[in-house]
């Protein structure tokens, strides 16, 4: 009942937020927007974003190389993609991750190394993105009144604090009193913090996923420029980096479906800092939703060739995801 809830709360939310959005459009401009679209550029940005499996796959194999589980890529990349795909396909918003923890266990990576490294690398995702909305935050400011800006400023300063201290509170889980670490959640928890700090607290395992993370936000940012470009929105690849960052580190907070009405808000309040008309952000975003989606689907593809290849290691149980992910909202 509580996941249920939860989802049809997402649910409610983006809903809500597309519907917010519409009822102001002109659906003349955003119809002409579209019928002007230049598809090879799409294509090329659907490339672009095909990528991330790639980068998301490094990324996430030198978090468990780091913690000491042998992986190969190839294999690491085939539940990658699966996760990807699940991540679009369910409407919990974590599902993908619960895949890949159940996925990456049967092929033989030890469950505490399966979890950890994909709760990890969520971590050096969300650093990387935070480091980055940083870096960029001066620009990001000159194109705000001197009220926003102060609100972004300080937003950026609540958001990196909480960053920090989050890691280090999680860094900290190990330390429960002894008389209780005979339970398996606390023994969980505790080895998440002492792999936590056997990554994050050495420069040599950190700077792999940290680095590809990065790798990851500018290439986000370049396929969301070659959208803009295809729909002929004046703005240039700059101003993405500049304005993607932020709309991401919004994405990262799970209260809607898929980030479906949260993404299109963020992305018109964005582009519309660099004069980029509503129908024209809310053309991009939708574009962009669609194209994450169509390059998503062929990981199911993957996942049913998988499963029907060898059902001893790579099919779901039912309740196995369920399981996972409240291991995941414990932790």
């Amino acid at each position: 009942m509580k996941k249920w809830f939860v989802i049809i709360l997402k649910t409610g939310v983006s809903a809500g937020l597309i519907w917010v959005l519409l009822s102001g459009v002109d659906f003349q401009s955003l119809k002409i927007k579209f019928d002007k679209i230049n598809l090879t550029l799409v294509l090329v940005a659907m490339g672009a974003i095909m990528a991330q499996i790639f980068i998301g796959t490094l990324r996430w194999m030198s978090v468990l190389k780091g913690l000491g589980a042998n992986v190969m890529f190839f294999a690491l990349a085939k539940l990658y993609y699966i996760g990807v795909f699940f991540n679009q396909a369910l409407p919990g918003g974590t599902g993908g991750d619960a895949v890949r923890v159940f996925l990456s266990y049967r092929e033989g990576v030890n469950f505490r190394h399966a979890f950890n490294g994909v709760f990890l690398e969520r971590v050096a995702t969300v650093l990387a993105l935070i480091a980055l909305v940083d870096i960029t935050q001066p620009f990001f400011i000159e194109s705000l009144s001197e009220e926003m800006a102060s609100v972004s400023l300080t937003s950026a300063i609540i958001i990196s604090l909480g960053g920090i201290v989050g890691v280090i509170l999680l860094t900290q889980l190990y330390r429960f009193p002894e008389r209780i670490q005979h339970w398996s959640i606390i023994r969980g928890l505790g080895n998440l913090g002492r792999d936590l700090r056997l990554i994050f607290f050495s420069f040599k395992r950190a700077g792999p996923p940290l680095f590809w993370s990065l790798v990851g936000h500018i290439n986000v940012s370049f396929s969301v420029f070659l959208l803009a470009t295809s729909l002929r929105l004046n703005v240039s690849l700059f101003d993405c980096i500049i304005l993607v960052p932020p709309v991401l580190l919004i994405l990262s907070i799970p209260i809607s479906i898929g980030g479906w009405g949260v993404r299109e808000g963020a992305m018109v309040w964005a582009f519309a800092l660099v004069g980029v008309p509503k129908e024209a952000a809310l053309a991009l975003s939708l574009l962009f939703g669609i194209v994450v989606l169509l390059t998503a689907l062929p990981g199911g593809v993957v996942w049913l060739v998988t499963r029907k290849g060898d059902n001893n290691s790579s099919s779901i149980p039912k309740g196995a995801i369920g399981a996972i992910q409240d291991q995941q909202e414990k932790t």
